[in-house]
């Protein structure tokens, strides 16, 4: 294992003890910043996610925003690949996919404009450490090489870290949003 991959091997370590630790005592609040955040974006196709384990719950923020335009979901096709987005409605049956993520049965596929990212830690500087898998930051790479797409990390306050090891390919965030607040990255020095 590399330096860099053992550092990150622990700082994923210690990001799943916070955000379990966060998980436990959340008071919910969280999807009510996510959704005052989106606000200002009314109408702009998102994606955000079914949360899994411990991750913070955007499921009502997201319904707010289906009013008023497209939601997704990302959808895993494999190993190495992508992510794609199928569209998202609140209720909506739901089965297994990849990763015990909830993906719909027929997918209607969509492209987003803004991504709200799960994620296991993140630091002040936009960096964001997810499971390992790059699917976010193939995504992000891809979409954004079309396109201006922003990146919003949603997590709880307690998942910030020092400072996160960072490769070349890791995708930064634009924003984020946790229960305490609002993290402008596009504007901060």
């Amino acid at each position: 294992m590399t330096d860099l991959a053992e550092a990150k091997a622990a700082a994923r370590k210690a990001g799943f003890a916070r955000r379990k630790a966060a998980h436990a005592a959340d008071p919910g609040t969280g999807a009510g910043v996510l959704s005052g955040f989106l606000a200002g974006f009314r109408g702009v196709p998102l994606s955000g996610y079914v949360p899994i384990r411990t991750e913070i719950d955007p499921l009502p923020a997201m319904a707010e925003a289906a009013a008023h335009g497209p939601v997704g979901i990302p959808v895993i096709d494999g190993a190495g690949q992508p992510l794609r987005f199928a569209r998202w409605q609140p209720g909506m049956a739901l089965i297994d996919g990849p990763f015990g993520a909830q993906i719909p049965q027929t997918p209607d596929w969509m492209e987003p404009e803004i991504l709200i990212l799960p994620l296991v830690a993140f630091d002040a500087h936009g960096v964001r450490l997810g499971y390992g898998g790059g699917f976010y930051d193939r995504t992000l790479d891809r979409l954004r090489a079309r396109r201006a797409t922003l990146a919003v990390g949603f997590a709880y306050a307690a998942q910030e870290a020092q400072r996160l090891p960072q490769e070349p390919t890791d995708q930064p965030l634009d924003y984020i949003v946790t229960e305490a607040g609002v993290l402008d990255l596009q504007h901060s020095d």
